[in-house]
């Protein structure tokens, strides 16, 4: 009923600039919590940034001042734009939304976790 897809990630050297983007199509309701994970090989997945309660956002340390969560709740989107990227960024970044969404009988459903099918970010000179 949701889907989640994400675009943006490639190949940028150190230093440079990418910007991800994820958008929830389908028979969205209501969007409560969008965040942006990563993942390498051999390590678990871990939370980069996300949108927090009254629109704040919340980074970790490792990307603060540099990453930047943003939304557009019109568009049922949502971006990270990353800066001044290092080699330790290369990962696959994964979108994540809690949604609820319109049930067959067209009430909504409660909160929903869902992931976008990740995105490569390789930062290589």
């Amino acid at each position: 009923q949701v889907q989640l897809v994400e675009s943006g990630g490639g190949l940028v050297q150190p230093g440079g600039s990418l910007r991800l983007s994820c958008v929830a199509s389908g028979r969205v309701f209501r969007i409560n919590q969008m965040a942006w994970y990563r993942q390498t090989p051999g390590k678990q997945r871990e939370l980069v940034a996300r949108i927090i309660s009254g629109g704040s956002a919340d980074y970790a340390d490792s990307v603060k001042g540099r990453f930047t969560i943003s939304a557009d709740n019109r568009k049922n989107t949502v971006y990270l734009q990353m800066n001044n990227l290092k080699p330790d960024d290369t990962a696959v970044y994964y979108c994540n939304m809690g949604i609820r969404s319109i049930g067959a009988t067209g009430l909504p459903s409660d909160t929903m976790d869902y992931w976008g099918e990740g995105t490569l970010v390789t930062v290589s000179s």
